[in-house]
């Protein structure tokens, strides 16, 4: 991001730009916390729905894993971003960038699985509906 040209601070633009990104993984982290929490609570809605106690137990119990499953991850991401933000921000003032290719890899085939995993507990519990 910096050009070679700069001193050893880093542009301004580049330390913008990575405050940028860094509020939107906060955003981002923020959101699948919350939905993660919106999940979690989705069985007290099935059981109403259902207005069987017994079988929305074990929804109940599924979808409160899963959404701490989800909001777990969205802590994880908001600490990686931290990390990533701190980390991109040294190499600003040392002149040199690296992209976070692996760190970006893995929350994205995180972010699937947990899709994945969304998608099939919707499919499980369409069946009591």
């Amino acid at each position: 991001m910096s050009d070679g040209g700069a001193s050893g601070n880093g542009r301004a633009a580049d330390h913008l730009a990575n405050e940028r990104t860094f509020l939107a993984w906060i955003r981002t982290s923020i959101s699948i916390i919350v939905f993660g929490f919106v999940v979690a609570k989705f069985g007290i809605t099935l059981r109403e729905f259902l207005q069987t106690p017994n079988r929305a137990r074990s929804e109940s119990g599924l979808s409160l894993v899963i959404g701490v499953g989800f909001m777990s991850m969205g802590i994880f991401m908001a600490l990686v971003s931290t990390v990533r933000y701190r980390s991109t921000m040294k190499q600003l003032m040392a002149g040199r960038f690296e992209p976070a290719d692996t760190v970006v890899t893995a929350l994205g085939v995180v972010a699937a699985i947990f899709g994945a995993i969304l998608a099939g507990y919707l499919i499980f519990t369409a069946r009591y509906l």
